[in-house]
């Protein structure tokens, strides 16, 4: 019994020593800049932990800081984990430093608990800081005058004419050259001739010159050759029903075929033409809108019937264009 208690005596001690030297090898503290302020002002606390040895060697994990550190301090910032060496002379000795900025937004004392470090991962032994506190005060309120006074009034500021004169300066500056540039373009229009613009009328085409060339266009297009047959009647009948509108002044191009013919009635026209003007129409408009697919002959009469249409129907108008194309009146 003597021998294990003695036993048991000295591992007490052992552990008593170890946990003594732990303590002296690693030191956590920290400082608070002001134990006062106002709601809504802000204190710095600093943290410091110094070890001696080589900190590959030590495992030191920092108290994380969230939003707040205590049930009314609350946390505006936290800076970065410097780590230094205090004392050149000694490199063993290193410091670690951190900086949180706290506030709070109501008045009393309040105590700030102590920050734990981590050593090697040993939860059962944490090194901490000392507790901090902080008071909290309200902005006095002046009591000394309770009673409601009036606004002030305006204060009158007694004017001074010069305070106008830079005013004065830029706008007669401004009138002068206004005025001076006004004098020059009027000596420069009057000087000048002007010389009569001359009304240059272009001479009007006839319009079975434009017809005549656009059914041209399409014969060189070959349409109808390539598959696209609706394009080809739809293009035909557009020059015919412009034509139309130039020839006899009607409006062509918003009447249907049926109502073009009903005007072509009155028109002095060789029935021979409207025939012609019929046969396009008429099968224009089965392609047009009940699908219909000619054969090549009458693709070919069609385009052949238009220009024979207007070569019938045109106007002799003696003009440049018309020369080279026969246009004789039958």
């Amino acid at each position: 019994m003597k021998k294990n208690f003695l036993l048991y005596c000295s591992l007490l001690c052992l552990l008593l020593l170890q946990r003594i030297s732990f303590a002296q090898e690693v030191q956590a503290y920290a400082l608070i800049d002001t134990s006062k302020i106002r709601i809504g002002e802000q204190a710095k606390i600093d943290l410091f932990i110094n070890y001696k040895g080589d900190k590959k060697t030590l495992k030191i994990k920092w108290p994380a800081i969230g939003d707040s550190i205590a049930s009314k301090v609350e946390v505006v910032n936290v800076s970065q984990i410097d780590t230094t060496i205090p004392d050149k002379n000694d490199p063993k000795n290193i410091q670690q430093h951190q900086t949180i900025y706290v506030t709070s937004f109501d008045s009393g004392m309040w105590a700030i608990p102590s920050f734990d470090f981590i050593v090697n991962d040993d939860t059962a032994r944490p090194v901490s800081t000392q507790t901090l506190s902080l008071e909290v005060m309200t902005i006095p309120t002046d009591t000394s005058e309770v009673s409601i006074k009036d606004i002030k009034p305006v204060f009158d500021e007694p004017s001074d004419w010069k305070e106008y004169l830079p005013y004065i300066y830029w706008g007669a500056a401004i009138l002068a050259a206004l005025a001076l540039l006004y004098y020059i373009i009027y000596r420069v229009s009057k000087s000048r001739k002007q010389k009569p613009v001359e009304e240059i009328r272009k001479p009007r085409i006839p319009p079975h010159i434009t017809a005549l060339q656009n059914l041209e266009k399409i014969r060189e297009a070959k349409l109808w050759q390539e598959g696209k047959t609706k394009e080809y009647y739809t293009a035909v009948t557009d020059v015919l029903r412009v034509y139309i509108e130039g020839r006899y002044d009607v409006m062509a191009m918003e009447l249907t075929s049926e109502e073009i013919m009903q005007v072509m009635k009155s028109q002095v026209i060789d029935s021979v033409s409207k025939d012609r003007l019929q046969q396009i129409l008429r099968l224009a408009d089965m392609v047009k809108f009940a699908k219909a697919l000619p054969i090549d002959v009458e693709n070919e009469m069609t385009l052949n019937n238009a220009f024979e249409f207007v070569k019938g129907t045109l106007r002799e108008e003696i003009t440049p264009e018309n020369s080279q194309f026969n246009t004789t009146q039958p």
